[in-house]
């Protein structure tokens, strides 16, 4: 099955690009991006916003970099019925998980609303600010991107017959992770890793109010998946069907056959994770933003619905101020996980025929190694991913928590901008293994960007960050990033 999509995606790709070249015959638009990035801490780790939510493309580790080349053609912005944009985005790294990695390997193609995308490209969440917010519950934009074959509705289009009230977008996909070597790497003997695990995604988003007035709101559900391949643990291998049939138990989130394990029998084939999204906007004029939204997040169909109270989740509120050089952008966060459904978990047998649903251990699964790729949490990374984890266990080992998070930014001189972030965080662990104390989290990020203007496109960045706390221990460092970008 897995190589199987590889071809797919290699067949698919040539007969687009041949497609594409038909249609236009010059590589116009082509830009280039060249960057070198280096950062120095002392403590702990790397400081926990110089690695998370970027894409994956960081480390963990004390003194570490990358060089980095990427060539990229956008789509045209103007009205064509068909559009095309590629991009390759490479990086040689040292004390990374990998010395070279292939960042961003795509292609894409729009025919009026209905949009395809062949291979990895770096995604950010729905609604959250990639540059301020802590990341969405679901894809924050921390982890590497995931190889897929995404189809659908990727820009909100009109519904007929609604006078442009009503607009829609959404999509559905699938993948392949590719962290099969890092993970026989990190885990120890007895821990549990899996290799050739596939992926699934699908959404649907609504819009209602008119875009020539200033307030719209926002609604919609995005679910993700994984399934197939195998779970190796303390030497046993358990593979993981893949036939037609599970592919659309895993589509309707349908209980496994009797050639899976018996909880995924009793629950859903795979591990299935998913957001209910909701988001009020209100722009009083062009670049001015006020944003309220909520992110409701559940596991399974455990707080799918409305059987167990909706405390768990993400609320935000975001602002724009082009004209405000000291502060352009405003995010606060407010995140509380502790509920989980409750503390008791029971399936139903013949003796106890009751079903009871609880302790969903978010991001976790037990035959899976959770909602994570190459060790850095997909969903958001407060809570702590498990390249963190010092005995070799792939696992989320704290998803209960309550935290905060501001975020803000601004463009005081014409040639220099700055960033700051500052998260804190109280974590209790997780139901089936809970801390003995409860422990905090804090981490800062002061950042300062130069671009000069007598060296047109070229760009530098420094941020100093800094820990503190019992969770992941303290750490202070800083990151130096150079970057060109131009046109070719």
């Amino acid at each position: 099955m897995r190589h199987n999509f590889y071809r797919i995606i290699l067949i698919a790709g040539l007969l687009l690009t041949s497609a594409a070249n038909s249609q236009i015959h010059a590589l116009d638009g082509l830009r280039y991006t060249a960057e070198t990035q280096a950062s120095f801490s002392s403590g702990a780790n790397t400081p926990f916003w110089l690695v998370n939510n970027k894409q994956g493309l960081s480390s963990i580790k004390n003194n570490s970099g990358y060089v980095r080349a990427a060539v990229f053609r956008d789509m045209d912005s103007t009205d064509h019925r068909f559009r095309w944009g590629a991009g390759a985005d490479i990086a040689g790294c040292w004390n990374f998980t990998s010395s070279f990695v292939i960042q961003q390997l795509y292609f894409e193609a729009r025919y009026r609303s209905l949009g395809l995308l062949i291979g990895q490209k770096e995604i950010n969440g729905i609604f959250s600010n990639p540059r301020l917010s802590s990341g969405d519950l679901l894809y924050s934009g921390n982890a590497r991107p995931i190889p897929q074959l995404r189809v659908g509705l990727p820009e909100y289009t009109f519904v007929p017959f609604t006078k442009q009230w009503l607009a829609v977008k959404g999509y559905i996909a699938f993948g392949a992770f590719t962290d099969d070597g890092w993970q026989r790497h990190f885990a120890n003997k007895t821990a549990k890793r899996t290799k050739h695990a596939l992926y699934h995604g699908k959404a649907i988003f609504f819009r209602i109010g008119q875009t020539q007035r200033s307030w719209n709101v926002e609604a919609g559900l995005e679910m993700a998946a994984q399934f197939g391949g195998s779970s190796i643990r303390n030497g046993q291998t358990t593979k993981m069907p893949v036939s037609f049939k599970d592919i659309l138990k895993v589509i309707f989130a349908g209980g496994g056959g009797s050639n899976t394990p018996i909880g995924e029998q009793l629950n859903v084939y795979g591990n299935h994770v998913g957001t209910w999204n909701l988001a009020a906007n209100y722009s009083p004029a062009p670049g001015w933003l006020l944003k309220a939204y909520y992110q409701h997040f559940f596991e399974d169909h455990s707080m799918m619905f409305f059987q167990f109270p909706w405390r768990d989740g993400l609320w935000g509120f975001e602002a724009k101020f082009p004209k405000n050089r000291i502060i352009s952008g405003f995010v606060y966060e407010f995140l509380y996980t502790k509920f989980q459904s409750g503390s008791v978990y029971w399936d139903k047998t013949s003796q106890i025929p009751h079903q009871i649903s609880g302790k969903d251990d978010y991001y976790n699964h037990s035959i899976y190694t959770g909602w994570q790729h190459w060790g850095m949490g997909i969903g958001n990374p407060l809570v702590i991913s498990p390249i963190y984890n010092n005995d070799g266990t792939i696992q989320f080992t704290s998803n209960r928590l309550i935290g905060h998070h501001i975020g803000f930014m601004g463009q005081p001189l014409k040639q220099l901008g700055y960033r700051a972030l500052f998260s804190y965080t109280r974590n209790w662990g997780t139901y089936f293994k809970p801390l003995n104390n409860i422990k905090s989290n804090f981490n800062a990020l002061i950042e300062l960007t130069y671009s000069p203007e007598r060296l047109r496109g070229f760009e530098a960045t420094l941020g100093v960050g800094i820990d503190r706390g019992s969770l992941i221990g303290n750490s202070t460092g800083a990151m130096i990033t150079i970057k060109k970008t131009g046109i070719l």
